[in-house]
């Protein structure tokens, strides 16, 4: 159960200037309602967090973003990618409706740094991908097709986070967890987002203020529409040989994957599982976190 009771204003300070560093990492600017969506560690009202802000000495703010002192640059920074997201966002929005399509295919959400309009230079789109048990690696497979054709229209697709109905609890319980899972967008299956949060209650200690489905551009229209030849591809890749198949493919990437990336302990391959994240981002993003930490005045809520 989430207090509702008043923080304490020395406490809700502090949190609010942890929250700030937090995305400092990634040279991103918070608005006051970011900020209050994105709280971490306590929870408060817009209100509460609106009151905080003004009366807060150690962030600076200019026009409606705040920062932390010094780094006033990245606002800047954030209205060039900004521009760049939006530009980005009609084509993820489209591919990701070509993946809600594909038989077996339950959930399509986009993540990473397009989920927070803050596409740097690589403009990669990340997605996260939830299909029916028995059906990943296939899925996987179609998906990558889709993935070569992006790649001739001058789009980087990333889908590198597939998982089945039966692993929809994240394994992995930390602060960058929680915020990969709470800036996720849904294009498709939002009765698999709600079930994902619903399976997932631990992220509100880390973020209890993170609640619902975030926004998108307020330009971008997401239509989720049905293929009509879906019924009949799920029905063929049913049978025996399609089985096979998924097993065959299930081995044999599990097996090239895992030597590729054995580096790392974020990536996870399995039946209901193919992360492939090997840039080790939750690893480097816990490291630059700690590094702002160690200059910032911290008491209490360390």
């Amino acid at each position: 159960m989430i207090p509702q009771t008043a923080p304490d204003a020395s406490t809700l300070k502090q949190a609010i200037l942890l929250t700030i560093a937090y995305a400092d990492v990634f040279d991103y600017p918070l608005t006051a309602s970011e900020i209050h969506r994105y709280l971490t560690g306590l929870y408060a009202t817009p209100t509460q967090v609106n009151y905080a802000l003004r009366e807060a000495d150690k962030i600076v703010q200019i026009e409606r973003y705040y920062c932390l002192p010094g780094r006033e640059s990245i606002i800047i920074l954030r209205k060039k990618r900004e521009e760049k997201s939006a530009w980005l966002w009609k084509r993820a929005i489209r591919y990701g409706l070509h993946i809600a399509r594909l038989p077996y295919v339950h959930m399509v959400a986009v993540t990473g740094s397009l989920a927070m309009n803050n596409i740097d230079s690589r403009a990669d789109i990340d997605y996260l991908i939830v299909t029916e048990p028995g059906h990943l690696w296939l899925c996987r497979a179609m998906v990558h097709i889709l993935r070569r054709v992006a790649v001739i229209q001058g789009l980087n697709l990333c889908p590198n986070y597939f998982i089945t109905t039966r692993a929809l609890h994240f394994p992995d319980q930390n602060l960058y967890a929680a915020h990969e899972l709470t800036q996720m967008v849904p294009l498709s299956g939002l009765e698999v987002y709600h079930e994902i949060r619903r399976q997932n209650e631990w992220v509100r200690d880390y973020l209890p203020n993170a609640l619902g489905v975030p926004s998108i551009p307020k330009h971008v229209v997401v239509k989720e529409t049905k293929s009509r030849f879906r019924p009949l591809l799920e029905m063929i890749l049913r049978s025996r040989l399609a089985v096979r198949i998924e097993q065959w493919e299930m081995k044999r990437k599990i097996l090239m994957l895992s030597r590729e990336q054995s580096e790392s302990p974020e990536s996870c391959f399995s039946a209901d599982c193919c992360k492939g994240h090997a840039n080790l981002h939750g690893v480097l993003t816990k490291e630059a976190f700690n590094e702002r930490l160690q200059s910032l005045p911290m008491e209490g809520l360390l």
